[in-house]
């Protein structure tokens, strides 16, 4: 299966400009223009659909942080630092955050186990987790505004809460045991900058908002675009694997096995856009954009006989997943 993953794809391996460049800035800035329509908007049934349709695009223009820690940055010159600004900044949600972090769970030593900062045995643990995990993410916007507009700016008065701050809160991930390394090199100095300009957005925001300049109303909606952003992330990275693995080191196949894809294009392109829908896939051929995805898994499906290891992480739908990982909770308590 590997063999035939690096074959029947190496033709597509390059990322289209005009796709990634047109996809998250369109997406961003249909995004930006609903929220602005919502705060603006009399109408309670037009409210809810921009609010809607803002959570949907400014979701799908953030996911593309994890096309960013995978891309060739030579083929797509100035993609991160003008998705920092248009994108990581105003949503408090910089690259770096995801940079490295991402790629210590594809490391084959490192999946699974405690090492992993994206990994959590959700289906050996209490039922009343699942809720818990999906609904923590509602306090997302409180807390990167606390991270980045106060946390930040006195870290640099107060070095021990500059470690704490890098260690502990400066990593999407899933497992709370992760301690995050201090940066180093032309990274170190990424991370310097992005901070600053989302510390500056997260300012801005809260003295804006403070002092009236900003009505109170703006940074509502703004928190709730937040918020829905990240529970709908949430409720995806439930569904991007089965959570079995206990701890152990697994195999390349044990680690597409314990992995997801969706295949049907609707409604999945809402909920897990940018090619997540295709996870499992994603950890076979890593480099692989997103918009090649689809094309990938066609010519796998049908090169690979029936009964194949590739059959093996395919499921119809998010329900299916999200009904699989509960019972697997209630039969383990």
């Amino acid at each position: 299966m590997l063999r035939q993953a690096a074959l029947l794809t190496r033709d597509l391996h390059r990322p289209s400009p005009v796709r990634y460049w047109s996809d998250c800035f369109g997406s961003a800035a249909v995004g930006y223009a609903a929220l602005v329509g919502a705060i603006l908007s009399h109408s309670a049934a037009l409210t809810a659909a921009l609010v809607v349709l803002s959570i949907l695009t400014l979701y799908r223009a953030v996911l593309f942080i994890h096309e960013i820690t995978h891309l060739d940055h030579r083929l797509l010159p100035g993609f991160r630092e003008a998705w920092n600004i248009g994108v990581g900044a105003p949503l408090l949600l910089p690259s770096f955050l995801y940079e490295g972090i991402h790629a210590v769970h594809h490391s084959r030593r490192h999946y699974g186990t405690q090492r992993d900062p994206e990994y959590l045995p959700l289906a050996h643990m209490n039922p009343w987790t699942l809720p818990l995990f999906t609904l923590a993410a509602l306090a997302m916007p409180f807390l990167l505004l606390l991270r980045f507009g106060i946390l930040a700016p006195l870290s640099i008065l107060i070095p021990p809460l500059r470690r704490v701050l890098v260690e502990r809160f400066s990593a999407l991930e899933v497992n709370p045991a992760y301690h995050r390394p201090a940066p180093e090199g032309a990274f170190a100095r990424r991370w310097r900058l992005q901070e600053a300009a989302a510390s500056m957005a997260a300012i801005a925001i809260l003295a804006s908002s403070a002092t009236g300049l900003v009505p109170l109303r703006a940074f509502v909606f703004y928190c709730v675009v937040v918020a829905g952003v990240a529970v709908l992330n949430q409720t995806r990275t439930l569904v991007a694997h089965l959570w079995e693995n206990d701890g152990a080191e697994l195999s390349l196949t044990d680690q597409y096995r314990d992995s997801t894809n969706v295949p049907p294009a609707f409604p999945g392109v809402l909920w897990a856009p940018v090619g997540l829908r295709f996870h499992a896939l994603h950890h076979l051929v890593p480099r692989l954009p997103y918009h090649a995805l689809p094309e990938a898994h066609r010519r796998l499906a049908a090169a690979l006989p029936v009964g194949s290891v590739y059959g093996d992480a395919n499921y119809s739908s998010l329900s299916t997943l999200l009904n699989r990982l509960a019972r697997a909770t209630m039969r383990r308590h």
